[in-house]
């Protein structure tokens, strides 16, 4: 029998305050569910705009502690509601003057398995993020989810490839990507690094970025949020390039397994080769 996962993902624009954005999704969530889903992943800072197209203090008002904050509690909630895991990024306070950009993994049943802290901070023009945000220090975890192994990359994450491959190391089946990218900066890499990270590490990777203008900067969030499978080939249509979005898709994890056999990246891996890699 098939081992066919049904995943879900929201690419959604920013409706001006944190209640009315996490309703929102809740109701995207509560109708992925209904289709069927049993896991799904959320943009990059859902809760906010993303406010780091500035830089000024008055957004650390956005953050919250994880797992004991506000929205996190919420989706804690949404998951026993909708018996679906769910893949929650926020804004982090781990205590005064620590802040991670950070995703919550939650599991069907309600349960905190724990949080992803992104490694990987960009400072350059509309994404001012080493102003808020500390390096991720927890490593790679994938999480032992009712649907299997998930694991977590965040947006600027995605143009290194030693953390999806660690990644895969770790076991991870489907890979969430959440991001924030915008039209002028990357678009023609969207559909590259994902793809390309699918094939070299064998596995799912759910992309997702969020779509339109906000109100703290000129970026264009260009969205074209997609499941990408581990032979790097889109499962379905990619989402709208302007406008908010649920995708549902059939994840055949199966496919996992046969490609390892066919191409045995694994195998033939030289960690004994690799030492000057991670020499500064």
């Amino acid at each position: 029998m098939a081992n066919v996962v049904r995943a879900a993902l929201v690419q959604a624009t920013w409706t001006g305050d944190t209640a009315s954005m996490v309703a929102k999704h809740e109701e995207h969530a509560r109708e992925a569910a209904r289709q069927g889903a049993k896991v799904i992943g959320f943009q990059e800072v859902f809760n906010a705009p993303y406010f780091c197209q500035v830089q000024d203090p008055e957004h650390y008002k956005w953050a919250e502690p994880v797992p004991d904050g506000p929205t996190v509690t919420r989706m804690q909630e949404l998951a026993r509601e909708t018996g679906m895991v769910i893949v929650v990024p926020v804004f982090e306070v781990e205590q005064s003057g620590f802040y991670f950009n950070t995703a919550a993994v939650i599991d069907a049943d309600g349960t905190f398995l724990g949080k992803y802290r992104k490694h990987h901070i960009p400072q350059v023009k509309g994404f001012w993020e080493k102003y808020y945000f500390k390096p991720g220090n927890m490593g790679w975890p994938v999480f032992d989810t009712a649907v299997g192994k998930v694991g977590v990359y965040i947006c600027y994450d995605r143009h290194f490839p030693e953390g999806w491959r660690q990644l895969g190391l770790n076991g991870a089946q489907l890979v969430y990507n959440p991001s924030a990218t915008s039209r002028g900066l990357s678009a023609y890499l969207w559909q590259l690094e994902q793809p390309a990270a699918a094939v070299a590490n064998e596995y799912f990777i759910a992309a997702i970025n969020r779509v339109g203008q906000e109100e703290y900067g000129e970026n264009d969030f260009y969205g074209t949020s997609y499941f990408v499978d581990p032979r790097g080939q889109f499962v379905g249509e990619t989402a709208s390039d302007k406008t908010e979005e649920l995708v549902v898709r059939d994840l055949d994890f199966d496919l996992i397994e046969e490609v390892r056999q066919q191409w045995a990246f694994y195998r033939d891996r030289r960690p004994d080769a690799y030492e000057g890699l991670v020499q500064p």
